[in-house]
């Protein structure tokens, strides 16, 4: 199959040319999440020609995931993502070699992995990973292309490109009680423009044209179609050094449990179920031993808990309350357990005392 005719409308651009397309092939490429983001961006990255794609996803694909990730079919409900992302490019274009990594992205392995790489594309959902992410590609100096969703206004940068402004420039408070999609809700097509925006600065970066978004911010609303582009400057204290992240993120790992197995102790006074979700937020949960404090005002108001109590955490679908266990851990809370899953998971088991 001639690689001239598959890549010939792109290879005709001045900007590219021959020697444009053999940067292409030999560049390796990260993308941490095959959810709506990475649903735009894996296509465009292997229709391009990057010769090899990793693609980091511990999920499995479930009906609702089908509104906005168009890589995957209804058959595919329950198989891996990074599995079934995989099996997509083959098709789209078997030149490019792929890496299905069905494992949670972590401080354990964030390093190792992201060394094998050239540039690391997020495409998660959740603050605290990316977080992670941007920490992880500054100890292996690595740039990172950024982009978030909420509702139907988005968010794209690229971080620690040539040693310029980081993550933590843009938003040096980890404020990780932002709602995720599945929590605020999302149009499919607004995280498809969002992510092809982000595949865009991964070519432009390989191929050396145009003006990266590097110290830039670009947000785009897609109900009124308007967009600004801010910029931003590079902070001296925003460095990490490995030690640091391993530090850091080398803790403890949050536990989780499933309310299904915890069902026996709501009347039980040594223990305490802490919901972390803002007040406003549905489905209702009404057990006896329970107290509502949103994770945004968790740490100044923690002095209701006591530590004594075995305590439950959860949030609306289980992220979180990962956040607040970890808080809690860090105020000396010895026995707290996060619930898998959050309020959507419990309302199966509470239909009777949840009003919705």
């Amino acid at each position: 199959m001639s690689t001239d005719k598959r890549y010939n409308r792109q290879i005709i651009l001045s900007e590219i040319g021959e020697e444009g397309q053999q940067k292409l092939a030999t560049t390796k490429v990260l993308v941490i999440g095959a959810g709506g983001l990475g649903a735009a961006i894996l296509p465009y990255l292997a229709s391009a020609g990057v010769g090899e794609i990793g693609i980091a996803d511990h999920d499995v694909i479930e009906i609702s995931n089908l509104q906005r990730q168009v890589i995957y079919k209804t058959d595919a409900i329950g198989k891996s993502k990074a599995k079934e992302a995989k099996a997509m490019i083959a098709e789209l274009n078997p030149l490019v070699k792929v890496k299905a990594i069905s494992e949670k992205v972590s401080g354990k392995n964030a390093i190792s992995l992201f060394e094998k790489y050239d540039i690391i594309v997020d495409a998660t959902d959740n603050i605290a990973i990316k977080y992670l992410i941007n920490d992880a590609c500054l100890v292996t100096n690595k740039p990172m292309v950024y982009g978030s969703i909420f509702r139907f206004q988005g968010q794209v940068s690229v971080f620690n490109y040539q040693n310029g402004p980081t993550y933590r420039c843009l938003y040096p408070d980890e404020n990780l009680n932002a709602l995720n999609c599945e929590e605020a809700g999302v149009l499919g097509v607004s995280v498809g423009i969002i992510g092809m925006f982000q595949a865009n600065e991964v070519l432009k970066m390989i191929l050396g044209i145009g003006n990266v978004l590097s110290g830039k911010i670009l947000v785009y609303n897609t109900l009124n179609n308007e967009q600004q582009k801010y910029d931003f400057e590079k902070s001296d204290i925003q460095t990490i050094t490995r030690e640091a992240f391993e530090e850091k993120y080398n803790k403890c790992e949050v536990e989780e449990v499933s309310f299904e197995l915890v069902l026996n102790e709501m009347d039980n006074d040594e223990v305490l179920f802490l919901d972390v979700r803002n007040v406003d937020e549905s489905p209702k949960i009404s057990i006896k031993n329970q107290i509502q404090i949103p994770l945004m005002h968790l740490e100044n108001e923690i002095e209701k808990l006591n530590k004594n109590q075995k305590v439950y955490v959860f949030c609306q679908s289980g992220i979180r309350s990962k956040i607040a266990f970890e808080l809690l851990q860090k105020h000396r809370f010895k026995n707290i357990k996060s619930i898998a899953g959050g309020a959507l998971a419990m309302k199966q088991l509470l239909k009777e005392e949840i009003k919705i």
